[in-house]
């Protein structure tokens, strides 16, 4: 197994959500993929998203299917949800959540929004960009900061609740940069050409 894949998500599921993630998790891991995220909303009646992608980063159509093939099984016989929904299988996308250090690490540069579960400089959203990761935390140049107010703020991991990337003309180019040379480099490993897709792909089926 590619030790990316053991690497924990900083921001984890409750309730009913982080007991289809425990589920699922070790699955998709066996397939080659990581989990980004579970959620359950009201959408379409109810709908369950399962947000994944593979080691490197990408995620295609078919891999959703792949995915969705692999976690309905454990589903249909752990019925974690007590009534009918659809489930949803996609990929994090281009403005994608923030879930792992390395995903700091990787998208260092980019404009970022996120919040912290207590105070920081009496504040608990920020949005900025990443000018730094490390193992404890990252730090932002902040956006729109008022008179008097520092410029760069440094979060720790530990007070993190929830971050996701702001879509940028910029950021859009380098994941299109990014996913074209990890799926070339799959296909030259593979011996053969898997194409290149954008973020965002998803597969639903009804359950």
């Amino acid at each position: 197994m590619d030790d990316r894949a053991r690497e924990e998500r900083l921001i984890v599921e409750t309730g009913v959500e982080k007991r289809i993630a425990d589920m699922i998790e070790p699955v998709l891991e066996d397939i080659g993929f990581k989990l980004v995220r579970v959620n359950l909303s009201g959408q379409n009646g109810l709908t369950l998203q399962i947000m994944a992608e593979r080691f490197d980063g990408t995620m295609t159509v078919e891999d959703c299917e792949e995915v969705s093939k692999a976690v309905s099984p454990v589903l249909d016989v752990e019925d974690p949800i007590d009534r009918a929904y659809h489930l949803e299988i996609s990929s994090p996308g281009i403005d994608r959540p923030m879930v792992r250090k390395s995903d700091f690490y990787r998208w260092k540069g980019h404009l970022l929004k996120c919040e912290t579960s207590v105070l920081i400089g009496e504040r608990k959203r920020f949005r900025g960009r990443i000018i730094e990761a490390d193992n404890d935390g990252f730090t932002l140049l902040r956006d729109g900061v008022a008179y008097g107010e520092p410029s760069e703020v440094t979060i720790p991991f530990s007070a993190l609740s929830d971050a996701k990337l702001i879509l940028t003309d910029e950021l859009i180019r380098e994941a299109l940069r990014a996913d074209k040379l990890a799926k070339e480099k799959a296909a030259n490993e593979n011996d053969e050409d898997n194409g290149v897709e954008d973020g965002g792909v998803e597969d639903t089926e009804e359950n």
